[in-house]
């Protein structure tokens, strides 16, 4: 498990489709930050303005990404990268915690 050190946290979180998907926003010294949370089963669309690198560290879920029209299959211990500027489709199958590093 990867811990991130001399970081602070945001107190109040992010909640999106009712809940189903929260969120905290960890800010790093270099200004960098990433946001650590779960999503509950369901399918979902989010939109980016930064270029993300999402890395489900537990569950699964498929994920369709702009300009495809193929669903890929995602589990704990994977990642994948979404384009900045873009939207992005998830069916989440088992609840699963996710790291976002916005790049």
């Amino acid at each position: 498990m990867e811990n991130f050190e001399n970081v602070s946290v945001e107190l109040e979180g992010n909640s999106y489709f009712d809940g189903a998907v929260t969120s905290r926003t960890v800010n790093f010294a270099d200004g960098s930050k990433k946001t650590l949370g779960f999503m509950l089963p369901g399918e979902y669309e989010f939109g980016t303005a930064a270029a993300e690198l999402m890395e489900i560290t537990s569950g699964e879920l498929d994920v369709k990404l702009p300009g495809s029209d193929r669903w890929v299959s995602i589990k704990g211990g994977e990642s994948f990268d979404v384009p900045a500027d873009s939207k992005f489709q998830v069916n989440v199958k088992t609840i699963t915690d996710y790291c976002c590093s916005y790049l």
